[in-house]
């Protein structure tokens, strides 16, 4: 408690003006809306309306090309078929209408889109045998596993979007999970065999909108190389008990450009929004690895997830992230940093900002080393984080500073600004483990839990 005592009172001298009310003064906008780095956010981050299904062209309803209306019954080819057929006329929308289809994976093609009425739900089998082995994208690497539910790939103004809902059918996938780790505490998350529910690869000008994801047996929506992504109003759910349903990612993004995550509500049992881009003692030489940049997360709500913002586990680099006005219930940590000692990692230009609610951690740095492998190489890779910004937030936590000193990576340029923490546990920090470090009205408490 000394410890705790002395620290807090190191950040009211750093921060004097901050404690001279019991609430923070609200940060004056700028008049230039700008990244992390400073550059400008374009205006295409602004323009959110709301998907119009009459502009995606002819309407493809399902059920008026022999699917029918059975829960039971698997229609991945009757599916597939409608969907291939729109493609062959031109393109158009395919709907899912009110009811409950069953089905594997399903390849979207050039000029169509999805579209789920109120009522629908597109339900991913849960057998794994009725999907397809394919070259795909999963875990930092390229190699042959299962594609999702719905697929597309290299699609320009791909929209998935409605009132409906995606239930990936998690249950079966997820006992079969635990119960293969209590055999085997080695077994890895792609050693169980489980498919994802929404993946697209090398896509542009790509959105979803309005739908529910729901219960998927692995990441929920898994985007590889996109850009000009627009992920808006989206509900992405898994339940984290009676069963827990592991590695259910609600938003993982590897090696994309230009993304915009807005008014979405995440709840899963996994992190709600995860930067990959490759992993490996040398991941930064493959071709097929890449960097997170300009990605704005905004106005939206988290429920339970192991934390709203990781950068990694399988993440080179990530510049220019920007998460803000958000709202967080039970989540496990805010900002997470997993720094491999296997991978080559940068992050930087990193802000969280104007957040309230809940959490157990706040910034949370540490070595991550899961299935760790340097794969033959000699020395370890060291790795860097720095001009990181948490800025106006009113938190409730255990412990908000749970940064823990390596040898295997370097931090400075941490800014830790407009702070209203308060702590259930001794929160001792030193700012000296982030050199470089700025606090200005800072305003950190032990409360009772």
């Amino acid at each position: 408690m000394k410890s705790f005592v002395r620290i807090c009172c190191l950040l009211a001298l750093l921060a004097a003006p901050a404690a001279q009310a019991a609430g923070r003064t609200p940060r004056q906008m700028p008049a230039v809306d700008r990244f992390p780095d400073g550059k400008p956010i374009p205006a295409w981050f602004r323009e959110t309306p709301a998907v119009d299904a009459a502009r995606l062209g002819r309407r493809y309803v399902v059920t008026d090309y022999g699917v029918l209306r059975d829960s039971t019954l698997l229609q991945t080819e009757a599916l597939q078929a409608v969907i291939d057929r729109a493609a062959r006329e031109g393109g158009g929308v395919v709907v899912i209408p009110r009811g409950v289809f069953l089905s594997a994976s399903l390849f979207f093609r050039r000029g169509t889109h999805l579209w789920l009425e109120r009522g629908a739900v597109l339900k991913g089998s849960d057998d794994i045998g009725d999907f397809p082995v394919v070259r795909t994208r999963i875990e930092g690497r390229t190699i042959d596993y299962f594609p999702a539910l719905v697929n597309a790939d290299s699609l320009d103004g791909f929209t998935v979007a409605g009132e409906g809902t995606l239930d990936g059918n998690g249950l079966r996938y997820w006992k079969s999970f635990w119960k293969r780790r209590a055999v085997n505490r080695k077994c890895t998350n792609i050693e169980e065999l489980r498919p994802r529910l929404v993946y697209l690869s090398n896509c542009t000008n790509a959105r979803l909108d309005g739908i529910t994801i729901r219960n998927s047996p692995f990441w929920s929506t898994h985007y590889y190389r996109c850009s000009d992504l627009k992920l808006t109003n989206l509900r992405i759910t898994s339940p984290y008990e009676p069963v827990r349903s592991p590695s259910t990612d609600a938003i993982d993004l590897d090696a994309c450009h230009n993304v915009l995550i807005k008014g979405c509500y995440l709840s899963v049992n996994d992190d709600a929004i995860a930067l990959k881009g490759g992993k490996g003692p040398w991941a930064d030489r493959d071709p097929d690895n890449g960097i997170n940049t300009d990605i704005l997360i905004e106005d939206c709500t988290y429920g339970f997830c192991h934390s709203m913002l990781t950068c990694g586990s399988e993440c080179i680099y990530a510049r220019n992230v920007l998460l803000r006005r958000c709202k967080v219930h039970d989540a496990r940590l805010l900002l997470n940093l997993k720094m491999r000692p296997d991978t080559p990692q940068r992050y930087e230009y990193i802000t969280v900002e104007q957040v309230e609610g809940d959490v157990k951690r706040g910034l949370h740095i540490a070595p991550w080393r899961q299935f760790f492998d340097l794969e033959g190489r000699e020395d370890m890779p060291l790795s860097y984080a720095e001009q990181v910004t948490l800025r106006d937030l009113d938190l409730d936590c255990e412990v908000f500073f749970a940064v823990q000193p390596s040898e295997q990576y370097r931090l400075c340029d941490f800014v830790f600004e407009d702070l209203d923490i308060r702590a259930s546990k001794d929160d001792s920090y030193d700012p000296a483990r982030i050199p470089g470090s700025r606090f200005e009205r800072v305003r950190l408490r032990t409360v009772e839990p």
